[in-house]
């Protein structure tokens, strides 16, 4: 029997980018289907829920991150340009916001598509994985839509064509996870249990494997 979760998702945390390969690799080996559930990145959504507290969150994260990266050997850095146009030192967020709001569209237009899991990874290295200055500009998003079996051009043609309805699928998104009982990203929803952050994916698999989760090959 197939299982199904829902995958909490940012495109400007690096925690979900540390997460969204290992639960699409979780799911290429089991017999799982994990929906992506695009939301705004807390900085865009309520900023005072990360930015106004102690100035030493962005420091942790940023340490931490890093570190967590090194530790589980995935390439990382931090993006250039961020996704959400921010002035760090003084955590200032622009009016004008040209990346994240055409990413989070497009993830929820690929998640429509059924390949929402995979276009996030295939997105999400090559904006944090550091190989690449200036994701957004030449090739670097079509390529990595390609991978993931879509069309960029397609993608972006539905985030601007259908904007209005892909931004109330995000809301709705961000409501079901609170409704789960949390607030942050990455967070995999099974079977209305969350499991919050890249270092809970283990116990994600392990309460899956209660419920019956077996390899494909089975």
């Amino acid at each position: 029997m197939t299982l199904h979760a829902d995958l909490f998702f940012s495109f400007r945390s690096p925690y979900s980018y540390l997460a969204v390969g290992r639960y699409r690799a979780l799911s290429a080996e089991y017999d799982l289907t994990i929906a992506l559930r695009t939301v705004l990145p807390i900085a865009i959504r309520d900023p005072s829920i990360l930015f106004t507290g102690s100035p030493n969150v962005g420091r942790y994260i940023f340490i931490d991150a890093a570190r967590s990266a090194q530790m589980l050997g995935i390439p990382y850095r931090w993006p250039r340009p961020d996704p959400v146009v921010q002035n760090l030192a003084t955590r200032e967020i622009a009016q004008e916001q040209p990346y994240i709001h055409r990413l989070c569209r497009m993830g929820q237009a690929a998640e429509r598509r059924g390949r929402g899991l995979a276009f996030a990874d295939e997105v999400s290295r090559v904006i944090w994985s550091g190989t690449v200055d200036d994701w957004h500009e030449g090739d670097h998003l079509r390529e990595a839509a390609t991978r993931a079996g879509l069309d960029l051009a397609d993608l972006d043609a539905e985030a601007q064509d259908d904007a209005a309805a892909l931004d109330a699928e995000i809301a709705a998104n961000q409501a079901a996870l609170e409704a789960a009982g949390h607030w942050g990203v990455p967070t995999l929803v099974f079977e209305g249990e969350p499991f919050f952050g890249q270092d809970r994916i283990a116990m994600a698999q392990w309460r899956m494997e209660q419920k019956g989760l077996l390899r494909r090959d089975a």
